[in-house]
């Protein structure tokens, strides 16, 4: 299998993204996020930009689609917020968002005419910028470009915004080869597309390196090390109500039965999931149900875990890069990277679910094989790469 270290330096269609001397006139750029996952992925890539003053002039914008979420994550990347559209009140319809977003953003692109516009993803926010910016015949960047599931309305609506997107995309910046072929498959031109790895390995990195923890997570942590610890997130759509139910059962009931084992579970704020997590769990031991953490704390409970449990497609991301094992409670992923590698598995309902807990902590085999398996998403230098394909392409556009 090709890595994303393989294609990335080969680019053999593409430009040499690893040494452009091309001399360029200073680039100006927007780059627009408004959810945490956003951030985490385009933090690398602000200050990778800001930080090559002399070729790049760089806006950050927040929509304010997760106004909480963002400005801890801001500062914990180290990255300047230049401007926050504020589009979100409560109760607001996806349309709502996205008309907000779109207008919001379209007068900045008025005065402020930017090279390029940068988005990630498969947000709402993602999709109204590059709309707007397509509008307005300014160029669009797409980080994370050509994942797909397979499935039109699974994940909703995200898949079909990243497919969207990529009709209106000028650069197609791919997290690995699959992602690259499946935009060739879609006929998305070869010389616009480029495989940059993710920089979420890049973000994953940085916070390692700062290697900050709260007290409270330190001490779960060393109050769960000598155990079996699952770390669990659970919060789509898809999964909201019975479903979820069962996979919580399946999870407590699998924790009660194993003395050397332990759940923490960071319990999403959406009611449909705190509603679920009230009827399901009633102070059981070994069972951690905490409010949900910041990023650091998160990589650290990650780090930490025996195994992973997760609906999140984040997750699927960072858990290779951990080198740490990953039960998918989904149907389906647009990552087939980490299955393909043996780094992930999907749980698709509870009794897959508990199929594998169980056979995995009679055979902890696979569990231990993990960290030894190369990380299909990348080696932490995306965001170099993504800034000298906007340099250069700009420079030869």
């Amino acid at each position: 299998m090709q890595t994303v270290n393989d294609a990335a330096k080969s680019n053999k269609h593409n430009i040499n993204v690893e040494s452009s001397t091309k001399a360029v006139s200073r680039l100006k750029i927007a780059v627009l996020f408004g959810t945490r996952p956003e951030i985490i992925k385009l933090a690398p890539v602000v200050r990778e930009l800001k930080r090559n003053v002399d070729r790049f002039e760089v806006t950050a914008i927040s929509s304010g689609q997760h106004a909480d979420l963002i400005k801890p994550f801001a500062k914990l990347f180290d990255v300047e917020i230049n401007r926050d559209l504020r589009v979100m009140t409560a109760n607001q319809s996806t349309n709502a968002v996205c008309a907000k977003v779109l207008m919001a953003f379209d007068e900045f692109l008025e005065h402020q005419k930017p090279d390029f516009v940068i988005v990630q993803g498969d947000t709402t926010t993602a999709l109204s910028g590059a709309i707007a910016a397509f509008n307005r015949k300014i160029k669009v960047a797409h980080i994370e470009a050509g994942l797909r599931s397979g499935n039109a309305n699974s994940p909703f609506p995200e898949e079909m915004n990243r497919r969207l997107i990529s009709q209106i995309t000028t650069l197609h910046l791919a997290a690995t080869s699959q992602n690259r072929e499946n935009l060739l498959r879609e006929c998305v031109d070869a010389n616009r597309i480029f495989v940059t790895g993710n920089p979420v390995v890049d973000a994953l990195k940085f916070v390692l390196q700062k290697n900050e923890k709260s007290v409270t997570i330190r001490a779960i942590i060393n109050e769960t090390q000598r155990l079996k610890t699952i770390l669990l997130t659970t919060h789509r759509r898809e999964s909201f109500g019975s479903q979820m139910r069962e996979n919580l059962i399946v999870l407590r009931d699998f924790v009660n039965k194993n003395d050397d084992t332990a759940l923490i579970f960071p319990v999403h704020p959406n009611p449909n999931v705190r509603e679920v997590v009230g009827q399901v769990f009633a102070n059981d031991e070994r069972i951690y149900l905490i409010e949900p953490v910041d990023y650091a704390d998160f990589i650290a409970l990650m780090n930490a875990a025996w195994l992973i449990i997760s609906d999140s497609g984040g997750v699927q991301e960072e858990a290779p890069s951990l080198g740490k094992p990953l039960l998918i409670l989904r149907e389906n992923t647009e990552r087939p990277e980490a299955i393909n590698s043996n780094i992930a598995r999907l749980a698709e309902n509870s009794d897959k679910l508990e199929t594998a807990l169980n056979e995995n902590y009679a055979n902890e085999k696979w569990i231990n094989s993990v960290r030894e398996i190369e990380n299909p998403f990348g080696d932490g230098r995306a965001a170099h790469r993504i800034a000298e394909i906007l340099a250069t392409f700009y420079a030869r556009s």
